[in-house]
């Protein structure tokens, strides 16, 4: 996670896996701001999007989630047991919309 001239985004953006891998994905939040990470498919992450909106302050953790103030790092483990696209984005209002999202394709 990082900010850069105003845009936030996630390095890499995007990443490729097989159908059946598990993937560790290690987080740190290298910005100024407190971020999260939330893998999804796009629909439910723009959908949770939406319902950020109306309830702003909202903290993730779970399995697919981690919310990280600025330094912290966090991990999630996912087995991915389908394919297709997916989506990880910071839903705080403001961040997906400056650039903090990506995606990751599972053949």
């Amino acid at each position: 996670m990082v900010e850069d001239n105003g845009a936030m985004k996630f390095v890499p953006s995007s990443i490729e896996v097989a159908k059946g891998d598990q993937v560790h994905f290690r987080i740190t939040n290298r910005g100024m701001l407190e971020h999260e990470f939330i893998l999804a498919t796009l629909s439910e992450n723009m959908q949770h999007l939406e319902e950020m909106k109306q309830t702003p302050g909202m903290v993730h953790s779970g399995a697919n989630s981690v919310t990280l103030k600025p330094d912290e790092s966090g991990e999630i483990f996912w087995h991915f047991t389908n394919a297709g696209n997916f989506d990880f984005s910071c839903l705080i209002p403001g961040h997906r919309e400056s650039g903090m999202h990506g995606s990751v394709v599972v053949n």
